[in-house]
Order: structure tokens, then sequence, then C-alpha cells
């Protein structure tokens, strides 16, 4: 009996005959896989399992039988039987112990039972004994590697995933998975300088491995960077199939009362820098004019406070986070979507697959990530003018339309009771210098500035949010070595977000850091009466925290260099009354800034949700501009090794245009908005 003879008795016999030829031995493999995937297809996975046990009990001298018990286990897994799903993997490695999927799944089995311990053990020994390697075995190698290094940096285990994630790279250098989160650890624990080649990994295969965020940390280059985000694009969704999703047209509004439909989709519609953000904006919708949906595409495991905010400040809540993208972007579809907004961009947890599908007529990148998406699905950036002015469109892929400060404030938010000094562990009378932005942006020339800070200034501190502690005590041997005291280097633990904001205003001035900036951290400090010193540079995530203290109305925060970050820090140190003055001025300006005017802000969105929405209706919605980013990307690879951490935007953009008529000497560039324009070619 052939596979499709199979499937077709099996369709108008009952499970009895199958499970008759499975005992008396009539069954092959391949029959018994297909007519099982049948049956789990249609949604009769305990038949499936029924029929695996059997062909298994009576089969057991077949040569492939560790296969029908690695098929039995995913079935048994479907099923909701995860014990049944572990113990077929474990004797379908007893029969061929080098099985490589089997390993790999037994790990992932074992994870998502709580047991990352012994995930890893499990992983770590197929990965121990695969010296003697064919391609198959590479391709399992690798996997292996990765689910390693995955589960031990998700365990807060950095110096022991990078380790582990460096095997794997050296073992694919050209295959980003790994390279991606080496790069990200060695950010998260400040080990200088970011990219190590070796013999078998050079700089630039590293460089291709960043991700889009941690380029932001990297270096000030936004043409780099929005081409990478272009490059990943096209990496991470391709060409999708969309014979099913044809374009969906604008739906006019022309009858009065009539509400535009707006849906939010994020991983942090809760608990998260971006929930507590979005919560009052949310709340303060117009609903006569906008109906507001949430999708929630993160962990399942929330329903926290802000989350529950959220649902009821929305019209509709949908939580996609168990839905393939295809069928997010059906139910986006059928809730009739007119203006769809990626908060997440790309960060954790993403869905940037499910736009591809266009599910609504305008897709709008907001609020979530910092930069352009590269996309050719998302028409329009939400931004401001201090982040994005004019001259700086070219560095989006989208239409660029502006509100007042890209940073919305809670102005609901918990803060409990301020500590003293020295229950937060400070010195009383000491100078405090603060930054609480992650490690993963504290690079080593900002972390030099702050040494020449420090010793200019004789008794103050740095305190910084604290990491684990190799990473903590990293920095305070970097600071010895610099010649500043290790006590001089605090360390503010982890604490709830009431008693954290409670905190920041215990220190005297906020030192931000370059090139990827403070974002909500700032809104923090300034909620909170702290001044940040700034330096804004030419990408999004560097000019984001210039945007926040030009709102809250001292833009004087803002430095023209690296130099005058310094020398304005020194200053303020040894004239407390100059800081004494900002102090107050954020005091007295705080309830009427454009920083806390979120009532402002909600009306403004939606004065631009609707322009969005006239200009759908018009056939006017902008066409992202993608041409010869290709170019871009391959320039910038070779740009950001040799540019300087600062660079004026006249001569960054002199370096990346005489690199472009290089290109087009070679082969002629297609004219783009950017740098390529007609007079330029």
């Amino acid at each position: 009996m052939n596979a499709n003879t199979a499937i077709a008795s099996s369709q108008v016999s009952p499970i009895a005959n199958i499970l008759e030829q499975a005992r008396h031995q009539r069954l092959s493999l391949g029959d018994l896989i297909s007519i099982a995937e049948g049956l789990a297809n249609a949604d009769q996975r305990q038949q499936a399992v029924e029929l695996y046990k059997t062909w298994i009990a009576f089969n057991d001298n077949n040569p492939l039988l560790h296969l029908a018990y690695f098929n039995y286990s995913v079935v048994s897994r479907q099923a909701g039987d995860m014990a049944g799903a572990i113990s077929a993997l474990r004797a379908c490695l007893k029969i061929d112990p080098r099985f490589g999927p089997a390993h790999i799944n037994l790990g992932r089995a074992l994870e998502d039972c709580g047991l990352g311990h012994q995930a890893v053990e499990q992983w770590r020994g197929y990965a121990d004994a695969t010296a003697d390697i064919t391609s198959e075995r590479i391709e399992h190698r690798l996997m292996t590697l990765q689910h390693i290094g995955r589960v031990l940096e998700g365990g807060g285990l950095l110096e022991a995933a990078e380790t582990t994630l460096w095997q794997a790279i050296e073992l694919q250098p050209n295959r980003p998975e790994a390279g991606q989160h080496w790069t990200s650890l060695r950010q998260r624990q400040c080990k200088w300088p970011i990219l190590t080649p070796s013999i078998h990994v050079s700089a630039r295969q590293l460089l291709d491995a960043m991700s889009t965020l941690t380029l932001s940390c990297y270096a000030d280059d936004p043409f780099y960077q929005l081409a990478k985000a272009y490059r990943y694009n096209k990496t991470l969704v391709g060409r999708p199939n969309l014979a099913a999703f044809p374009r969906k047209p604008a739906r006019v509004k022309t009858g009065t009362g009539q509400r535009l439909r707006v849906g939010y989709v994020s991983s942090d519609l809760r608990d998260h820098a971006v929930g507590f953000a979005l919560s009052e904006v949310l709340e303060l919708h117009d609903k006569t004019t906008v109906e507001i949906f949430g999708y929630y595409c993160g962990e399942p495991r929330t329903n926290d406070a802000t989350q529950e905010r959220i649902k009821a400040a929305v019209d509709g809540w949908r939580d996609i986070s168990a839905l393939s993208d295809t069928d997010a972007a059906n139910l986006i579809r059928n809730d009739e979507i007119d203006i769809l907004i990626d908060v997440n961009g790309y960060t954790k947890h993403a869905r940037t697959k499910l736009f591809a599908y266009r599910p609504a007529p305008v897709i709008v990148n907001f609020c979530g990530y910092p930069g352009s998406m590269g996309s050719p699905v998302h028409q329009y950036m939400i931004a401001d003018e201090t982040i994005v002015p004019v001259e700086n469109e070219i560095y989006y892929s989208e239409k660029v339309l502006r509100i007042a400060c890209n940073q919305p404030i809670d102005r609901k938010r918990q803060i409990a009771a301020q500590p003293t000094r020295a229950q937060a562990g400070l010195p009383e009378d000491a100078f405090v210098y603060a930054c609480f932005n992650g490690m993963q942006k504290t690079s080593e020339a900002c972390f030099a500035r702050w040494m020449t800070i420090l010793q200019a200034t004789p008794g103050s501190v740095l305190w910084l949010l604290a990491a684990d502690d190799a990473v903590n005590n990293r920095l305070v041997q970097a600071a010895v070595k610099a010649g500043i005291a290790a006590e001089r280097i605090i360390f503010a633990p982890k604490a709830a977000n009431a008693h954290h904001l409670a905190r920041i205003g215990l220190a005297d001035l906020f030192l931000d850091t370059f090139p990827y900036g403070a974002h909500s951290t700032a809104g923090d400090a300034i909620t909170m009466g702290l001044p940040v010193l700034t330096v804004p540079g030419k990408s999004f995530a560097s000019r984001f925290c210039n945007s926040i203290v030009a709102a809250a109305g001292v833009p004087e925060l803002a430095c023209s260099g690296p130099d005058d970050y310094v020398k304005r820090a020194i200053g303020f140190a040894k004239d407390r009354a100059s800081l004494a003055a900002i102090r107050q001025s954020l005091k007295d300006k705080r309830e009427g800034s454009a920083l806390r005017d979120i009532p402002g802000l909600a009306r403004r969105l939606e004065e631009l949700f609707w322009q969005m929405q006239g200009e759908a209706e018009r056939g006017e919605t902008p066409t992202p501009d993608l041409n010869n980013l290709d170019a871009y990307y391959e320039i910038g690879a070779e740009l950001v090794q040799t540019l300087d951490e600062f660079e004026d935007d006249a001569s960054y953009r002199r370096r990346y245009r005489e690199k472009l008529a290089q290109w087009n000497d070679y082969a002629p560039l297609a004219i783009d908005t950017r740098l390529w324009t007609e007079p330029a070619a």
C-alpha cells in the first residue's frame, strides 16, 4: 500500500482497520506517518497517538523504528502529553544516540517544562559528541549550540552564553543567528572592543550579524542603520505569498460620526517602558473620532496592572501571541482596521511578518523602535522635529509625520516615598553623577568620558544601574585603571518601578550615553526633576534624549559634542548654583511642558491618523523609497569601522557621496531621495 492509497483508505475505513494493519506489520513507516499526519490535521491527535503506539509495539524490528518514536513524540506533544513526548524522544535516542533532531527536540521539551539546566546538559552532550562532523551534523550542532546559548542568555549566564555562541559563530560564520546574540551579549557585558574577529571569523561577518538595535548602540550611522533594517527585513520577511491577501483599499469615511479604527500591535502592552508610555495616551484617545484596538503579541504570563489598565482603555483587545502571522493578519483585516501601528519594530517578540500581508491600508512605525523599518509596507513614521528635523528625513524610508515629543509620559504612575541618600547607598555630600541606562548603551568611549569627568571633580561619584556582578566588577576595574577609586563607582540594585522612580531624584546630574541615548529612562529622570545632559547625534537613537529635554523646556542640556559634554558636566559640579537653576526651571515648567501634555499628544495623534486616512482615500499614501539600499549597506559596512565616533553631518554625508560616486562609476545607480539624487548623479 502506498501513502496515497493508505490516506484514502483511512478516510473511508474505521481506525480499527488501520490499527489492524499496524499490528500485522502491513503498514509501512511512510504510510504510518502520512496517516498520522492526516489524523492530526483533522484534529484527531489522540487517534494519531494510538496509531503510533500500536505500530511501535508490533514493529520493534523495523530498522527505522527511531523515526517512528520521533514522530510519535511530535504528535504526543501536540496532544498535550509532554511526558509521553519526552519518553518517546528518549526511546528514539536509545535506538540511535546520534539522531540530532531528537536531541534538539528533547532539549526544547525539557526547557518548556522549566528544566533549563537539564535542557542545556542534553544539548551540550550532543554538541560534545559531534566531533566527527558531516554537513547534516554541522547543522544540528549549530542549532544545538544556538539553543544552549539562548537558554544560558535567558538565565542570565551571559559569559557562558557568549562562549557557547562563539563556538556556533566559528562553525558557520556567515549565519547571523548566533552572531546577532553574541554581539548583543558583548555590549551588555561592556566587553570592549565589541567586535573581536579571529582567523575563522572576520569583522565584516560580525557586522553583518549585528541586529539593528545593536548597531544603534555601536555607531551613529543612520544610513547604515536604514540599510541594515532593509536587509534584515528582506531576510526575515522576504516576499510572502499574498495570493490570499489582496491589497485592502481605504474605507471612505463620508458619513458624519464615522470613527477611524486604529490598531496598536505590540508585545509590550504590559508592565514595560512602552506599556507605561502608552497607557494614558490610550485612555485619552477621543472615542467619538477613533476606535482603538490593542493587538498583544507578547508573553502570555502577564495580566499585570498596566495590561489590565490598557485592556480597559481600548475598544477591542486581541491576544494574537498564539496565532500564526497569517491568522493574525486575517483577524486584523476582519476587524477592518484603518490605521495599523507597529509599536515593536525590530524589538523582542516583534511580529514583523504579519505587516507584510498589509492587513490594513495604512501601516505606521511608532513608539517602540528607534529608527526606520526599511520596509516596503511601513508607509509612515511618527517622530518629532527634534529627533527628525526636516534635513534628516533622508535617513528614513517612511514618510515622517510629527508630534510635539516622541516620549509619552504616564502622569498616573505611582511613585514611592523618596529614600535618603544613605538608604540608597550614596554619600550624603558628594556630587552624584548618574546613568540608569542599560549597560549595552555604555560604549568604551562613553565610559572614558565619564572617567575624565570624575578625574576633574574630586569627591564625586558615578551611580549606575547594576548589571550582574561580573559586569559591575569589569567597570570598576576599568575605573581603577583610569585612576578612579573603586568606591566612586556605585551600583543601584534593581527595584520595583515606583521605588526606582523615587530614588532617581537623589542624583545631581544624569549623564546620557552615546550613540544610543536614554529614552524612557530620560523621561523618568526629567519627571523626577533630575537634569539630563545629552549629546545629540544624527540617528534616531542618538537624538531621542535631546527631544525629551527640549520638550521639558531645558534645551540647554543638549551639548554640541563630546568635548562640550565633558566640559559642562564638570562645570555643573563646580558651579552647583547653575545646576540648581536648571532644576528649578524643570520644576517651574513641569506641568506646562510639551513632555507632560498627554491630552495634546492624543489629539495630535488623532489629527495624524485622519491625515493618513485622507491621503489613503485620495490614493496619496506614500511608497517607501528603498532604492540603492544595498549600496548604502556595503558602503556603511566599510565606513562604520573607520568613521569617527562623533562626526558632523556635512563630513558624514560627504563620505557617503564619495563612495556612491565610486559605485556609480562602476555600475550606474538608480536615483534615490537620499544622497544620490538627480543633481548628485
